[in-house]
């Protein structure tokens, strides 16, 4: 094999930049592999609807979306390895097949991010309007596959030509490679490290739920302010589901959780029930009025970190020149591979009055407003996908508020209108986002784009299907949201955002509102703290996102989650080659595993074959 340093040297100086594109095609793509084949499209399907449900679970007790593609291709693989043992699959798994599967798997899962859990969570708080499943199964499938359709006109311009990261694609890619490495055995360890684990959360999750063997919450009979510490949620849940999901968390962020449930619940509560400003020592009263300042340093930093990225954001409206420009013949062999460019005006001309008519009509947005808020949701999709590509980090939080405050003036006193208006651009910009995220994946491992565009709406259309009668399912009262039992803290925070926009911070106690105020002023900080100070200092500084979440979920759940930041900062510093191999599938199983059987239980106490 020739020396690619010593070829490097015989390339003149002068010499022309290989084509990206003519590289790939001539050495990556592999177009006689199959792709999206039918046994692919229907594991993923189920595997995504799987993971939808776990994801639902999850989003309401701790206001994140985990990550979908890591954790899918790892069950497919092991699902296959499974089949294949009793026979009923006739040939292995292949690379691309997989990748194509989680791509399906990808669509339907991340069906509770983008906002659209948080939106439609806000919208049952704010109203007692409950829009029909069928409608709302509708708003959030053609939201996603408009998403889908956004992708398409830049996904050249960001992955094939500029060779964005998107960090989560590529270690998708990384991981698939080495499961599938007959020689490496990982990806058996990884898929029975998962089953353990699953296995074990469901066990927990059983014994504390259906037959009460297992406390919910374990605390020390210690005082604090005349009351048990338990009453000020600070204690020791049972709930492995959110040591699963701090393992998969930055130790900064768990460290940050831990921190602000601690000043929340240990400081600035006591204080203010000793005041009178917060009238009885429970979560939902702490809440109501700790929810302002922690929803302040969220969009206040989200924001901030946004316009930090301007660099991307310019290059996202400076690059669309380039990425609606006449492509020449020479790129014959590429277009011929990639969806043609058609499919995006096309898409847009279909899904675009879907989404209006939709906004029209479940919520009462004029229909002049949501003719504004379609293009203007692509362009932000647009956005969202360069900055997820180049930082990993969909801005959810900063698109979200920027739509409620543009929505809040143009239809004043629309709650509904306001917080969906969100939901749109969310949406578009998460499922845009997420579609260039696999297909990082597939570049690297040479798929068809075309077939992961097939199979992005596949799981689109199993997540929307699953994730409207899946929330029935398990919030079957709405007033149970913002709980300690469902803290729901993203559809707290978005609903008071919309409150806050449509004039609702008027009434606002003055000290709360003094505390919007700091807690803008601290979330503008620490984000600039964070793009400012040296690389070596960012471990120590708090977490602006921990910090926000903390003040709107009870203390026991920021101590589990910062207990399993920790066992995996720990294995990774000490251990890392175990970490690498264990700490995504057995924290993944743990999620899975517990919130899966959470869903079961849920569905046998609604039937009545079990008993509170």
């Amino acid at each position: 094999m020739a020396d690619p340093a010593i070829e490097a040297l015989s390339v003149p100086a002068n010499a022309p930049a290989p084509d990206p594109e003519a590289e790939w095609i001539a050495t990556t793509y592999a177009k006689d592999e199959p792709n999206l084949t039918v046994r692919a499209v229907v594991v993923g399907m189920i595997i995504g609807a799987v993971m939808c449900l776990s994801n639902l679970y999850v989003f309401f007790k701790t206001g994140w979306s985990m990550g979908v593609t890591l954790t899918a291709c790892i069950l497919a693989f092991g699902a296959f390895q499974g089949l294949s043992a009793v026979g009923l699959a006739k040939r292995p798994l292949g690379v691309l097949e997989n990748n194509a599967l989680t791509t399906v798997a990808s669509g339907a899962g991340y069906m509770t991010g983008g906002g659209n859990m948080a939106a439609f969570g806000a919208l049952l708080m704010v109203t007692s309007a409950r829009p029909a499943a069928v409608p709302m199964i509708a708003w959030f499938g053609v939201i996603a596959a408009l998403g889908v359709f956004a992708a398409i006109p830049i996904k050249r311009q960001l992955i094939n030509k500029e060779g964005l990261a998107f960090p989560t694609g590529t270690a998708t890619a990384e991981t698939i490679r080495s499961m599938h490495d007959a020689a490496s055995g990982g990806g058996k360890a990884k898929a029975r490290a998962l089953g353990l684990a699953a296995l074990f959360g469901a066990t927990v999750a059983w014994l504390r739920d259906a037959m009460h063997l297992v406390p919910g919450t374990v605390s020390l009979p210690v005082l604090l302010g005349g009351k048990l510490l338990k009453d000020w949620t600070i204690a020791l849940k049972s709930e492995v589901v959110l040591l699963g999901g701090g393992a998969l968390m930055s130790f900064r962020t768990g460290w940050s959780l831990l921190t602000g449930g601690l000043l929340t619940y240990a400081v600035l509560a006591p204080s203010l029930v000793a005041q009178g400003i917060v009238k009885e020592v429970s979560y939902k009263a702490i809440v109501a009025w700790t929810l302002w300042p922690g929803a302040a340093i969220l969009v206040a930093s989200g924001v901030t970190s946004f316009a930090f990225d301007y660099k991307s954001v310019a290059r996202s409206f400076s690059g669309l020149a380039r990425v609606f420009r006449k492509h020449d013949g020479a790129e014959a062999g590429i277009t011929a591979v990639e969806c043609p460019e058609w499919w995006f005006p096309a898409g847009f001309v279909v899904l675009g009055p879907m989404v209006v008519a939709l906004m029209a009509w479940l919520f009462h947005i004029p229909v002049w407003a949501g003719a504004i808020a379609v293009p203007l949701s692509v362009l932000m999709g647009f956005v969202a996908a360069r900055v997820t590509g180049e930082t990993d980090v969909t801005p959810t939080k900063a698109l979200g508020p920027v739509t409620q405050l543009l929505y809040g003036v143009m239809t004043p006193g629309n709650l509904a209108g306001n917080i969906m208006s969100a939901n749109v651009t969310g949406g578009i910009g998460l499922h845009a986002a997420d579609l260039l995220t696999t297909l990082k994946t597939g570049w690297l491992l040479g798929a068809k784009p075309r077939h992961q565009l097939y199979a992005q709406l596949f799981g689109v259309v199993a997540g929307a299907l699953v994730v409207v009668p899946a929330f029935s399912l398990v919030i079957p009262d709405p007033a149970a949201l913002g709980s300690e039992a469902w803290p729901a803290p993203s559809c707290v925070v978005w609903a008071g955002v919309s409150k806050a926009f449509s004039g609702g911070i008027g009434a606002l106690h003055p000290s709360a509102k003094t505390a919007v105020a700091v807690g803008l002023l601290l979330g503008v900080a620490l984000a600039v703290l964070e793009k400012l100070a040296p690389k070596r200092w960012i471990p120590f500084l708090p977490s602006p996102s921990g910090l926000g979440i903390a003040m709107v979920i009870p203390a026991s759940n920021c101590i589990a989650m910062f207990l399993g930041a920790s066992v995996a900062a720990l294995l990774r510093r000490f251990r890392p080659a175990v970490a690498k191999e264990s700490v995504v599938p057995i924290a993944s199983g743990l999620i899975a595993g517990e919130s899966l059987m959470g869903i079961v239980i849920a569905i046998l106490l609604v039937t009545g074959l079990l008993q509170k």
